[in-house]
């Protein structure tokens, strides 16, 4: 079971414009000493952990833990998982999480694709929907059909799905967490200028669903909401305190884990990864400069020259590397996806060879596919909204 870890993800979901009351009242959830308490029974899993284990383990009084655990129990969150033989005295009462007492959606909102992902507290994936989308066709287009996606899971529990206001009573809705292209400001849920869509340029898109699904919205980049899934989720392949997640789809961007938590940056602009030049007065970019990586990438896709995007990649990566220092990196996106062997191998051979030159062979960072597939951002999105639960994140 372990302790309790913590990953850094500075979201908020409640306050001003961020939709109102949650169906098992996030406002208290969120509280410090209930997080600890709810990382630990789902740590536990069904075997389940003793309230005196949870005292011990995060430094609460033996009565705060009872205080705590029987608000947990009476909103339905916590349940008994039995008894269990003690050293001395009578049995101790083991405690469990309820996974099905709440639920978050992930929204992964691409350039032409709409994931949407409904998973319960445990994080696994109880309901999906996909389906097409053009981020182009305007607000009310986009808008409507993110709406329609996040009522069509939420029925899929059997409830039909909900109409405006039911929303987080149908499933214990916790909120909703949309991970789409950068640039944008995470704090404010306002996109920046979308690279090939400028026209979402200071669109306020956490608080216009906010007010139309009437649940708490948290609004990130697809590549920071996968990075933070990853980080929470303990996935093989994604352990150490720092990890880059590159991911090649539609764009080219990074999440970055460093020292446990989510890296933003001062504007929440950090992981623009695929804008940083390699060929001075190469092809040019829809972000407006020439010879990007992103460009330069998806031109030698677009060429069936897989070979030379995966090299084009490592080299992009080698510089991350060397900037940062980082443990692993972690690949991801569709077109990744359609040739996962070649990439992982391109990445590789030029972080091993650039390791040599540094006369550092025998520690090359290692290059691996990243887990859960294609949906590792409408996961991570609905990570948004579970992690400062279970005191992975700040609140």
């Amino acid at each position: 079971m372990g302790g309790v870890k913590r990953v850094s993800t500075a979201t908020t979901g409640t306050g001003p414009g961020s939709g109102g009351s949650a169906g098992a009242n996030l406002g208290v959830l969120r509280s410090h000493n209930t997080a600890l308490v709810l990382g630990l029974l789902r740590d536990a899993g069904a075997e389940g952990i003793s309230r005196l284990e949870l005292a011990e383990r995060t430094g609460l009084t033996p009565q705060a833990v009872s205080k705590i655990t029987a608000r947990l129990r009476e909103q339905g969150l916590a349940a008994e998982a039995g008894r269990r033989a003690s050293t001395g005295g009578k049995p101790r009462t083991v405690l469990r999480l309820v996974p099905e007492a709440g639920h978050a959606v992930g929204v992964h909102l691409d350039r032409d694709e709409l994931r949407v992902v409904l998973v319960d507290l445990d994080g696994t994936v109880v309901a999906e929907r996909r389906g097409e989308l053009d981020l182009g066709a305007g607000a009310e287009a986009v808008l409507g059909a993110v709406c329609a996606g996040v009522r069509r899971v939420a029925g899929g529990l059997g409830a039909g799905a909900p109409g405006e206001g039911e929303l987080a009573r149908a499933v214990s809705l916790l909120g909703v967490g949309v991970a789409l292209p950068g640039p944008l400001d995470h704090a404010r849920g306002v996109l920046h200028r979308v690279t090939g869509f400028p026209e979402w340029d200071g669109f306020p898109l956490r608080d216009a669903l906010a007010e139309r699904l009437g649940v708490p919205v948290v609004v990130d980049k697809d590549t920071n909401a996968a990075a933070l899934g990853l980080a929470v989720g303990g996935e093989e392949g994604a352990a150490g305190d720092s990890f880059a997640y590159l991911h090649l789809g539609t764009g080219l961007g990074a999440g970055l884990v460093i020292g446990g938590s989510v890296h933003r940056g001062a504007r929440t602009g950090a992981g623009e990864f695929g804008h940083q030049v390699l060929q001075l007065d190469g092809p040019l970019c829809e972000c407006g400069n020439r010879g990007c990586v992103e460009v330069l990438c998806l031109g030698a896709v677009a060429r069936g020259e897989v070979a030379e995007a995966a090299r084009v990649l490592g080299v992009a990566a080698g510089n991350l590397v060397g900037l940062l220092d980082i443990d692993v990196v972690l690949l991801g996106g569709r077109t990744v996806a359609g040739a996962p062997e070649v990439y992982v191998r391109g990445v590789s051979e030029v972080l091993g060879a650039r390791a040599r030159r540094e006369g550092a062979a025998e520690a090359a960072v290692p290059v691996r596919v990243a887990p859960r597939g294609e949906r590792v951002v409408a996961e991570g999105a609905a990570q948004l909204l579970l992690a400062p639960l279970f005191g992975r994140g700040q609140a």
